[in-house]
């Protein structure tokens, strides 16, 4: 069981913090010869899977490395671009190695506004007056679950689907802005959270939840 990450939504829907605890990566390593027999895009400035998925490596992964050497984007380290280096005969057998990126700091900003406006949906689509908005949504390798404080910052938490207690530690996520944030006096509600008191209590308490599977009262 793992927690993977937690978001911290004003109410206007910007993300004023962001802590991956457990990224996993899958990733897969094969050597290829001439002609590639997969074929490869660019998307969001990187260079992934857009057919022929096969051996472990899927359609969205990302080049993340060639011939054992970390990729910059679209680029090779020598500055050459991916897709032309790769059509170049001449540099086979090549190894390629295939994974999810990481999401850059943008992506994330973009990814918690769009998830603002879903939590917003979901309350205006309630059949019934003053409905709470999105408070856990599920896939087959994660739940999303957030919280939202009466005044509108929004606490979210992804974790491994068995990892139980997560309603409390969002509770306990909010206690610890309520007292390392608020309290701060160099903190600007609304504003990013900068603030190394709060880091601490919230990795120890992501720690705690992970290693009880629960996080029960007086934790």
């Amino acid at each position: 069981m793992a927690i993977f990450s937690v978001y911290v939504i004003n109410k206007a829907g910007g993300l004023i913090y962001q802590y991956d605890n457990y990224v996993p990566r899958t990733e897969v390593e094969k050597t290829f010869s001439f002609p590639l027999d997969i074929v490869l895009k660019i998307h969001d400035d990187k260079v992934v899977v857009s057919f022929g998925q096969r051996d472990g490596i899927r359609v969205g992964h990302a080049v993340l490395s060639i011939n054992g050497v970390d990729v910059n984007g679209k680029n090779t380290a020598e500055g050459k671009e991916i897709l032309e280096y790769l059509k170049d005969a001449s540099n086979y057998p090549v190894s390629i190695r295939f994974g999810r990126a990481r999401l850059s700091s943008n992506e994330k900003l973009m990814l918690a506004s769009m998830f603002h406006s879903l939590f917003a949906i979901g309350s205006q689509l309630s059949p019934e007056a003053g409905s709470s908005g999105i408070e856990m949504l599920e896939t087959d390798m994660f739940k999303l679950h957030c919280f939202q404080t009466l005044t509108g910052i929004k606490f979210i938490v992804l974790a491994d689907p068995r990892q139980s207690g997560i309603d409390a530690l969002l509770r306990k996520i909010y206690e610890i802005y309520s007292d390392f944030a608020l309290k701060n006096p160099f903190y600007s509600l609304e504003m990013p959270i900068r603030c190394e008191l709060f880091d601490q209590n919230l990795k120890s308490a992501l720690e705690i939840a992970e290693k009880a599977g629960t996080f029960g009262p007086g934790s």
